[in-house]
């Protein structure tokens, strides 16, 4: 089973009670059923893929500060779908 969605809503949980764009992310996450992050990457808009990115560039510093390399990993593959 796929957990990068699981491992991104788990990042966007961590911005969503101070910035509404990460909420609007963690609820499009949690109201479709994507089958995976590209096709949630596609769905997104310029302006949404842009604020992930700089998300996703902080939670991935921290991961891998924390040594947390399954958590890196995880964050990069949705990262790579935005860049």
């Amino acid at each position: 089973m796929d957990y990068t969605l699981d491992y991104l809503k788990e990042a966007l949980s961590n911005w969503a009670d101070r910035d509404d764009r990460a909420l609007n992310l963690f609820q499009k996450i949690d109201d479709h059923q994507f089958p995976n992050e590209e096709a949630f990457a596609e769905v997104l808009s310029e302006e949404e893929a842009q604020y992930l990115s700089g998300i996703l560039r902080k939670e991935m510093a921290y991961a891998e500060n924390e040594q947390d390399e399954v958590r890196f990993n995880e964050l990069n593959h949705v990262y790579e779908q935005l860049i």
